[in-house]
């Protein structure tokens, strides 16, 4: 089996604050940096055969710890940003909440947003799913892919590649900064979940 893993990029001041990210660009903090270095190792000791980044740099960063203990080349690629947030990105969720209090407990529910140019999950989850297909079916058979990307995308992207309707994401845990949803991939049952939120 292919084996996938889904790797959420460290902390970033934003994160810390309880701010929307998106896809603004924002760096890795202290800790995020050392969250990084941390798990790296972990990650190294898959031997993965293929690095790639969303090329935000909190993901880039994040993926430059692995990339620094193993000798195989990053890529990278704006499909596997961040969802796009719209008129949410840079706020809180209590200024969210403020402003669009409908569109945010939809959202806090794993239900589709039409608001404040937020990302449509279906196109979230083709962008992310395209992506990945392409990376997996690029690599080597049997071989380990490392993906560093971001939490609301690798969820759906998760769902997606399991065959999940949009309502089942929610039901995975919040991918925690710096952890990881290892997937594998067989040519006849196709997809299968092996861990969600790995340290």
């Amino acid at each position: 089996m292919t084996r996938l893993i889904l790797w959420r990029h460290g902390q970033t001041a934003w994160n810390a604050g309880g701010r929307v990210q998106g896809q603004i660009d924002t760096p890795l903090s202290e800790t995020g940096l050392a969250q990084a270095a941390a798990a790296a190792p972990r990650l190294a000791a898959l031997e993965p055969a293929v690095l790639v980044s969303s090329d935000l740099r909190r993901a880039s960063a994040t993926m430059a710890a692995l990339a620094a203990l193993v000798d195989v080349p990053v890529t990278y690629d704006p499909r596997l940003r961040e969802r796009s947030f719209g008129e949410w990105e840079g706020l809180t969720h209590a200024e969210i909440g403020g402003t669009w209090p409908e569109a945010f407990e939809r959202w806090r529910r794993g239900e589709p947003v039409d608001d404040a140019d937020v990302e449509d999950i279906d196109a979230l989850s083709k962008r992310m799913t395209d992506a990945l297909h392409e990376i997996v079916s690029a690599a080597p058979r049997g071989a380990t892919v490392v993906v560093a990307t971001h939490g609301a995308a690798a969820r759906h992207a998760t769902a997606a590649l399991l065959g999940w309707p949009h309502a089942l994401a929610s039901t995975l845990g919040a991918l925690l900064n710096c952890h990881s949803t290892d997937l594998r991939h067989d040519e006849t049952r196709g997809w299968q979940l092996a861990g969600h939120n790995l340290p």
